[in-house]
């Protein structure tokens, strides 16, 4: 079995290798655009399969019609983008892995832990536990599988400075982890502007790719806050055409990231209050509908009494809509 393993092992690192040196062999690809193409983080058959022709004629300087061949031929050495059975979808579905969140009820109501390949969407009122779950997190994904990890790394966009290594260091050791190697697996950029915020999305895909490279696999990407900067820079109704098709194009990137490395994507979002909410909560989270449409699991946060918290599932392409309780304490998220 040890053999088999090492042999599959060895297989799926040699067509890694190989599909990042043969662009060459797409259509209408010599070695100038392959160039372009790798410099723009277009390195991998399957990063080219799922672009959009506007992105890969911008990138590589050729016609869009161009663009979309070369998509094309990449789309079916992949075996991405055609029809498939159900059964399938299914087999390609256990590729899926879970993250502990480190509180068993919050993994149930997940359906086992935060998944790769999805968007999870945190979204609550200031102090509700939304930047402690991602600290928790990137330290969790470090852990062995058996543990509920993916003994992976971490990339984190910060857009409001919320990022603690004392944090870190703290929830590391009270998971038996050794507190300096997991800073070391974590990859911080803060945001400075939204563009700025698109463009890290590109600079995590070129650097998953250098580290995939160098035997380290990226199992998380985390986006803290997703809409500040959005928020603060459109202001008004006239802007805001403008910033969902940005938006959109954001979260699209985002949940390409977690297709082509099967990482996990979780995003924290800050909440507005409707005044003409008369029954019910009046805090909703802000974005609207395009963050709704794109964000996989949509998970409420609330405060409760003293270290509890209350997390509430409101959207779920295959979970039913519940809650769980857990708790914030010192050494991180836990039961109640």
């Amino acid at each position: 079995m040890a053999e088999e393993a090492e042999k599959t092992g060895e297989v799926e690192e040699m067509i890694e290798v190989e599909n990042a040196i043969d662009l060459e062999d797409l259509p209408s690809v010599g070695p100038a655009i392959a160039e372009k193409l790798r410099d723009a983080g277009f390195s991998t058959i399957e990063a080219i399969a799922v672009a959009s022709p506007t992105e890969l004629s911008s990138a590589a300087e050729i016609g869009e019609s161009t663009a979309a061949k070369i998509i094309a031929a990449a789309r079916k050495m992949a075996d991405i983008g055609g029809f498939e059975s159900g059964d399938k979808v299914l087999e390609r579905r256990k590729r899926i892995s879970k993250i502990t969140t480190g509180s068993k009820a919050l993994d149930e109501l997940l359906g086992g832990g935060v998944e790769t390949q999805s968007i999870t969407e945190l979204f609550g009122e200031f102090g509700s536990g939304k930047t402690q779950i991602c600290h928790q997190l990137a330290v969790n994904v470090q852990l062995p599988k058996d543990a509920g990890g993916l003994e992976g790394s971490v990339i984190v966009i910060d857009t409001e400075n919320t990022f603690r290594p004392e944090r870190i260091m703290q929830m590391a050791k009270a998971r038996g982890l050794d507190a300096e190697k997991a800073l070391k697996n974590i990859y911080v950029a803060q945001a400075y502007n939204s563009n700025h915020q698109m463009l890290l999305v590109d600079n995590a895909k070129e650097l998953a790719n250098r580290l995939k490279k160098e035997g380290e696999q990226v199992k998380l990407l985390i986006v803290d806050s997703l809409m500040a900067h959005f928020r603060a820079e459109y202001v008004g109704r006239g802007t805001l055409a403008d910033r969902q098709q940005k938006l959109n194009r954001h979260l699209h990137d985002l949940m390409r990231f977690g297709e082509v490395f099967n990482a996990a994507i979780v995003v924290t979002n800050q909440v507005q209050a409707k005044p003409d909410t008369f029954f019910g909560d009046p805090t909703k989270p802000v974005g609207g509908h395009i963050v709704a449409h794109t964000a996989t699991f949509r998970v409420y946060l609330r405060k409760s009494k003293g270290e509890l918290r209350v997390a509430r599932l409101i959207d779920s392409p295959h979970l039913p809509e519940g809650e769980a309780v857990f708790k914030v304490t010192e050494t991180g998220i836990e039961d109640k």
